[in-house]
């Protein structure tokens, strides 16, 4: 088995709906340009908050993928 290395970016999606609806959001959105996903680890959710309404929901969203050179 060859050794293997992977790169992590962090992200923020968002979601009028739930956090979980932002998580994927961030992970489907990333999914279209980066191949091979691995690992996503959610470090921090917000709300965006309007005329004392919570209108979006956010996720920071560290996510890995293989590196391949």
């Amino acid at each position: 088995m060859a050794d293997s290395v992977y790169k992590v970016i962090e992200l923020v999606g968002s979601s009028e709906k739930s956090w979980e609806d932002a998580v994927n959001n961030a992970i489907e959105t990333a999914g279209k340009s980066l191949k091979d996903l691995r690992i996503a680890e959610v470090s921090k959710f917000d709300v965006k908050v309007e005329n004392g309404r919570v209108v979006a929901y956010r996720a920071r969203v560290s996510l890995s993928f293989k590196y391949k050179d």
